[in-house]
């Protein structure tokens, strides 16, 4: 999502109605096409490694998963600025590192009676139909709710942030959360970036102007996947109930 001095300045110039990228979003969206294809093709990497060496794969899973968040930090900024030459292949880098390190939880989806490769299309065109929703109301929000549903939005990201981190530190002392708390996460992170979807619909469009697509495009394709783990990890634990 957008940070806070760009939602602000956005603001300002909303009050004007006029929008600095009208056509930022169809710009980004082949290129949030092509991130989740690589995606795709990083997931389908990983379930290959874990199947073949779990051993290997753990290893390289927190080697990934590094690499994954110092390159985030790294392309968001090159694309900010608008290198397209630099931030295109570290754009690219990024997506199947983000495959590889999502492989674990779509194993799981595909061993957990009741979920399996139903599960995961499922949790697939959920995404889709979000997205087709939220841009129809993003689009038309006005400056009062886009900015009432962002500030809701943002304190809920941080709340959640701080759950996932507490159930990280709790699972490497042996435990797990109970079942119940794992769908109450889990169905509270889908609603969160349900809303998120909503609100990269109204904000982008008033923060990048048309030629800024990169960074538009990895705001929707982070919002794209965390929405499509909470929707698979709520299907994984309500089908592993006792």
């Amino acid at each position: 999502m957008s940070n806070t001095s760009n939602f602000r300045q956005a603001m300002r110039e909303a009050k004007n109605h006029a929008l600095v990228g009208p056509n930022v979003i169809a710009n980004a969206l082949p290129y949030v096409g092509a991130g989740l294809v690589l995606t795709a093709l990083g997931t389908y990497g990983g379930l290959g490694v874990l199947r073949s060496n779990p051993g290997l794969f753990m290893t390289t899973f927190w080697v990934a998963l590094i690499a994954e968040i110092a390159l985030f930090f790294v392309a968001s900024g090159v694309a900010q600025k608008g290198n397209k030459g630099i931030a295109l292949p570290l754009l690219a880098t990024y997506s199947l590192l983000s495959g590889y390190t999502l492989s674990g939880l779509i194993f799981v989806a595909l061993r957990t009676q009741g979920v399996g490769l139903q599960g995961i299309g499922f949790a697939a065109l959920g995404c889709g139909a979000t997205f087709i929703a939220a841009r129809q109301i993003g689009s038309n929000l006005s400056e009062e709710d886009g900015q009432a549903l962002t500030k809701t939005v943002q304190l809920g990201m941080i709340a959640l942030v701080v759950v996932l981190v507490g159930q990280v530190i709790f699972s490497f002392f042996g435990g797990g959360f109970p079942g119940w708390l794992e769908i109450a996460v889990s169905g509270i992170g889908v609603f969160l970036f349900a809303g998120a979807a909503v609100v990269d619909f109204y904000i982008l469009p008033r923060t990048y102007r048309d030629d800024e697509y990169l960074p538009a495009a990895l705001s929707m394709y982070l919002t794209y996947i965390n929405l499509f783990i909470f929707i698979l990890r709520l299907l994984i634990a309500f089908n592993s109930r006792d």
